[in-house]
């Protein structure tokens, strides 16, 4: 009797489902690009997934996963930001925030179907994912959302900050120094640690991919393989950069607070998060837009050395995935040398 064929994602779906919620979406979010839910429709963002890529434009959302087969999977749906759906959530440093969650939101519906497909595939029902690996509800999600941002805020803020007080620094500012240079260290050593995984590196590819058909998009460029191809896999509406400027600018802001004393000094600083993530916001829209040239520059530069942890050169396939997905949500026709099925 001939040897079972084993699926080659068998071990990251292994990995996947006996994760934690919370290691389950943090590192998918370095993997996004585009944070930009009020941008007209001819915009577009995405995001890494298991084997495939998730892109966003206008009022839709697409997923396209790479089946075992060599087929590709397909799904499309309407979604509206809530930018655009109350007039006030678009204002600058407001829309940073809402932005954030709705990424997060949209992100971790993207990595559940596309964990499900192959799961679904592993388990040889096709298309149909199983009862157990189908119960993600809109609760689910919830919960997923915040758990991410409570390990994100553990790590990344109240770790340097307990680190800082144990060394016992009194001064404010050098208080905020430490504690900003301690964040940042964490987040360097978290990057560089799940880029050591070889399942997430191919994660990173389809990153690298998705950032390259954005770009031949942004460029005018048709959406075929010959073009992504030249493009660079760093963008500077990264996710990655957008977290990174988070990192920086807490360093300001937390300088007006000075040292905390108690807990309900931390609990402030905890306020100010939003206000972080909305400064953080226009900061890569001011980059993007050119401003100041030189400045605009400096602003990106950043975010675009730590993608080199973040994204790596995709294969052809890989660019075919996020060439799928990317032209599903701007209404393009497909291209017939690639086997799509949509659900």
């Amino acid at each position: 009797m001939p040897k079972k064929k084993t699926n080659p994602n068998r071990r990251i779906l292994k990995w996947i489902n006996g994760m934690t919620a919370v290691g389950r979406v943090i590192p998918f979010f370095y993997a996004q690009t585009g944070l930009a839910g009020e941008e007209p429709d001819s915009s577009a963002g995405g995001q890494a997934v298991l084997e495939g890529v998730m892109m966003r434009s206008g009022n839709h959302f697409s997923v396209a996963v790479r089946k075992p087969d060599g087929t590709v999977l397909l799904q499309k749906k309407h979604y509206r930001s809530w930018t655009r759906r109350i007039k006030w959530l678009g204002l600058p440093f407001v829309r940073g925030g809402v932005i954030l969650i709705e990424s997060l939101a949209l992100g971790i519906r993207a990595l559940n179907f596309s964990s499900n497909v192959l799961m679904a595939e592993t388990e040889g029902q096709g298309n149909k994912p199983s009862p157990k690996t189908n119960s993600s509800t809109g609760w689910t999600t919830a919960g997923l959302i915040v758990l991410s941002f409570a390990a994100g805020i553990g790590l990344f803020f109240t770790l340097p900050l307990l680190v800082t007080g144990w060394i016992g620094i009194r001064h404010g500012v050098l208080f905020n120094l430490v504690d900003g240079c301690l964040r940042l260290s964490f987040f360097m050593a978290y990057l560089f640690l799940i880029n050591r995984m070889k399942d997430i590196r191919r994660v990173f590819e389809y990153h690298g991919a998705e950032h390259k058909a954005i770009f031949a998009h942004e460029s005018g460029l048709p959406l075929t393989v010959g073009e992504v191809r030249n493009f660079s896999t760093h963008h500077p509406r990264c996710g990655t950069s957008f977290l990174l400027i988070v990192m920086l600018v807490s360093i300001g802001v937390f300088m007006f607070l000075g040292r905390p004393q108690d807990l309900s000094d931390r609990l402030i600083r905890f306020l100010f998060l939003p206000v972080i993530g909305g400064i953080s916001y226009e900061i890569i829209r001011l980059g993007r837009s050119g401003f100041c040239g030189r400045l605009s520059r400096i602003l990106i530069l950043p975010g675009l050395w730590v993608q080199a942890l973040t994204t790596r050169e995709p294969d052809d396939s890989q660019m075919e995935v996020a060439i799928v997905a990317l032209r599903a949500v701007l209404n393009l026709e497909m291209p017939d040398s690639i086997r799509i099925e949509t659900v």
